[in-house]
């Protein structure tokens, strides 16, 4: 059975012109599973191209966000940090800080933008495509959108039945910051230098 007559892949073949077995693809050819012909879901932009989506193509629901918080503390806080401010753990050991997401240019940014960035990359920031899925792609931006209104809500936005429940509770005054205690003598260990054991 190992030396039946059979054609390799990249083996020689004099049948062909090209003297190749394995044949190139017709024009057009798509492998099973990545036509992808949705340009709103798996590229972010118009039909046309031409445009970014400005709203998400897929049903916003608390599993989809808790999915997206999930994917988002995973890939992101690295440098954008778990409120998206982009004070993550690289940039405070010297990485370039990337902008915060609640600045009013991103605030405003069609969701295709953040979509296109996470696939592609921008500036100093990689591409993730390889990493995250399309489905958690949307999932990262729903959650992003969430922070956004999160750190940039309005009374107003709050509907009324709730806003006079908000307004009936207590104010309580900010609490003093705990503070951090002094670090211990290396080799972090109860006894005194020069100590006898």
């Amino acid at each position: 059975m190992y030396d039946q007559p059979k054609y390799k892949p990249l083996g020689r073949n004099d049948f062909f012109a090209d003297s190749r077995n394995e044949r190139p693809l017709p024009d057009g050819t798509v492998a099973r599973g990545f036509l992808r012909a949705d340009s709103r879901y798996f590229r972010g932009t118009s039909p046309d191209g031409k445009s970014l989506v400005t709203e998400l193509p897929i049903a916003v629901s608390p599993a989809l966000l808790i999915r997206g918080r999930e994917r988002f503390n995973i890939y992101c806080t690295p440098c954008h940090d778990r409120t998206g401010g982009g004070g993550g753990m690289v940039v405070r050991r010297g990485y370039r800080p990337p902008p915060s997401l609640h600045i009013d240019r991103l605030r405003d940014a069609p969701v295709g933008h953040f979509y296109d960035v996470i696939t592609n990359g921008f500036g100093a920031m990689p591409d993730y495509a390889a990493q995250i899925d399309v489905s958690d792609r949307w999932a990262i931006i729903a959650y992003i959108r969430a922070l956004q209104l999160s750190q940039n809500a309005k009374l107003d936005d709050v509907p009324a039945q709730e806003r006079a429940r908000l307004e009936a509770l207590p104010i309580v005054p900010p609490s003093a910051p705990t503070p951090t205690p002094a670090p211990r003598p290396f080799p972090f260990s109860e006894s005194k230098p020069g100590a006898a054991q």
